[in-house]
């Protein structure tokens, strides 16, 4: 079962987004007019899934389906378990190089995409990997890995929104598009604060799910310790939206901090000792 809280939070900042997305509906029947409504509401029917699935393929577009034989036979056993203990479907495997030890899901259940680094396979131990895919698993179960997409794609549209509204009512110089661009990122950030109140959350609830179906949190917070390690002095080649995603995400500076999309380490070790 998903976690309360987890679902308390997911239906408050759903109602938030929700909110947003229909200031963007309205801005929408502001500039085409009342009769353009039909145009108006498809398009925001559509463009949240449009964009969900550039996501996904975004996400994705460097990894390749991980074969079921050889090196990688026992993840998909491993993978299988899982997935038929937390009532979902085996999500598809990939493998990727990441130029850092990671690990990250994307797509809902039914349709899930698990990718792991070769950087994260060739340094964890088997129980150790598994606490690595029971987490992942976890966000597909939860349903979180949705939320977060749709919240980048509704924080976008404001995004667009407050960018048109401010050059509408400038005089259209030069400087004045940067200006619309800084103003479209601060509004856009704004949304992703409300996102970013789940983000932190749902690691803590898919850390304790992995906890509860592989029996221990040891060998998931060996993992991360590892993952820690092992990412210091190496350039992640993944783009900020799909780290994100990822199971270890190292926000470094002070207002990378402010807007971290994971709960610190130290804390995350903790829970999992508990």
């Amino acid at each position: 079962m998903t976690d309360f809280g987890l679902k308390v939070r997911m239906a408050i900042v759903g109602s938030i987004l929700f909110a947003f997305y229909m200031v963007v509906g309205l801005f929408g029947l502001a500039m085409f007019g009342t009769k353009a409504w039909p145009l108006v509401l498809l398009g925001l029917l559509v463009l949240p899934f449009i964009q969900y699935k550039i996501g996904t393929w975004s996400a994705t577009r460097r990894a390749e389906e991980m074969p079921e034989e050889g090196q990688y036979q026992e993840i998909h056993r491993m993978t299988e378990s899982l997935s038929r203990d937390m009532g979902i479907e085996k999500p598809t495997l990939m493998v990727q190089q990441m130029g850092v030890p990671n690990a990250f899901a994307t797509g809902r259940k039914g349709n899930g995409i698990v990718v792991v680094s070769t950087e994260l396979m060739s340094l964890l131990q088997r129980d150790e990997l598994e606490g690595v895919i029971a987490h992942e698993l976890a966000h597909i179960k939860n349903r979180d890995v949705v939320t977060m997409v749709v919240g980048q794609s509704i924080g976008m549209m404001v995004g667009w929104v407050a960018y048109i509204v401010y050059m509408m009512g400038d005089d259209r110089s030069f400087g004045s598009i940067f200006v619309g661009m800084i103003i479209s990122n601060i509004a856009q950030m704004f949304v992703m604060v409300f996102v970013l109140a789940i983000s932190r959350y749902r690691e803590y609830v898919a850390d304790e799910d992995a906890r509860q179906y592989i029996g221990s949190g040891e060998p998931l917070a060996r993992a991360l310790e590892k993952i820690s390690s092992g990412s210091e002095g190496r350039e992640s080649t993944l783009d900020d939206s799909v780290s994100a995603l990822c199971i270890f995400n190292a926000d470094r500076g002070l207002l990378e901090r402010l807007f971290a999309t994971h709960p610190p380490m130290e804390k995350r070790l903790e829970k999992l000792r508990q």
